[in-house]
């Protein structure tokens, strides 16, 4: 086994957030940095962390706020987009404090944080060098009919209000030492704010929508009887990437909990092989100067050109718009 050590570091906003971090056998140029999927520790990532076998690469994962041995109430940020902050700190912390050149990391997700990864990547356009997502949580199955709007006017009523996940260590694999090992773990957070569950189901729509602004080098890990959440919304994200080097692998029968299934060798086994293959390259990044005369940019600009149909209700709405600006809009100060 690994060692690790433990360590805090400092976010955007002032708060002392947990992490631990399994050195290289030598003072490391390369680093992977991991994060939890909701309601988990860092303390779970070591059988991953032992399976990808990289000695020569140092490696970190946080406890996200709300989670683990960092503060802050269970399950709760003020928003997703703290969270997202609060990757891009540690990420930086951990090319600052320890020396790693940016385009020398890679960044692995899981579940919610694959979408806290991703969507670090999106924003933040960070020149890393390659992201790995294991089952991304782009659309949670919430399995109640207009869960997202019910869940929309709780919020607005309630203000700060909780839901209990369903999930149970059964849903996540079928290894059943592992699933009791999750059922039994006291770091686990069962609880989760209802902001940052439609923050992440917003984050994800984004994500699948503008997929083409992703560039980097991706690999999306996926499981095939996966019932927390779905995988056609993965694969339709995995179709828009804009990566030139991407590559999607799904694990018939694994449960949700891709990198900790019974046979959990396997993606990790392919994570370590991409992430081999990434450092293997040298870091370069994409040339977007013809950005204007080809590829996904070019395609939303001439699909927004188009002229809609006469009765099209987005054309109806615009008209409408435009004679209220030129009548009643004439009366604003």
């Amino acid at each position: 086994m690994r060692d690790q050590m433990q360590h805090e570091f400092i976010s955007h906003d002032g708060t002392r957030l947990f992490y631990r971090t399994w050195p290289a056998r030598k003072p490391a140029k390369r680093a992977i940095v991991l994060f939890h999927r909701g309601h988990e520790h860092s303390g779970r990532w070591q059988d991953v962390v032992d399976g990808l076998d990289l000695p020569d690469t140092a490696m970190f994962a946080w406890d996200a706020r709300g989670h683990g041995r960092s503060p802050g109430q269970r399950g709760y940020a003020r928003s997703f987009g703290t969270l997202v902050r609060d990757a891009d700190a540690f990420v930086r912390h951990v090319s600052h404090a320890y020396g790693i050149a940016m385009e020398n990391i890679v960044v692995l997700g899981h579940s919610v944080g694959s979408v806290i990864a991703a969507t670090w990547v999106h924003d933040y356009a960070p020149p890393i060098r390659a992201l790995v997502l294991g089952s991304p949580a782009l659309r949670i199955r919430l399995y109640v009919p207009f869960a997202i709007p019910a869940l929309r006017l709780w919020q607005r009523l309630k203000g700060k209000a909780f839901v209990r996940s369903y999930v149970k260590g059964r849903l996540l694999t079928r290894d059943p030492e592992k699933q009791r090992a999750y059922d039994e773990d006291s770091l686990i957070t069962p609880a989760i704010a209802v902001n940052i569950l439609l923050g992440v189901h917003d984050a994800g729509t984004r994500l699948i929508q503008d997929a083409a602004a992703i560039t980097v080098p991706t690999l999306v890990l996926t499981s095939g009887s996966d019932f927390v959440v779905d995988r056609a919304a993965q694969q339709e994200f995995f179709d828009r990437l804009g990566s030139a080097e991407k590559a999607m692998h799904v694990f018939p029968g694994f449960l949700h909990d891709t990198l900790n299934e019974r046979d959990n060798h396997l993606p990790i086994a392919m994570a370590r092989q991409f992430i081999r293959d990434a450092f293997a390259r040298s870091a370069r990044q994409p040339c977007l100067l013809a950005a204007d005369r080809d590829g996904p940019t070019r395609a939303e600009y001439e699909s927004l050109a188009a002229a809609l149909p006469l009765w099209s209700p987005q054309r109806l709405g615009y008209a409408m718009s435009r004679l209220l600006l030129a009548t009643f809009g004439r009366l604003s100060d």
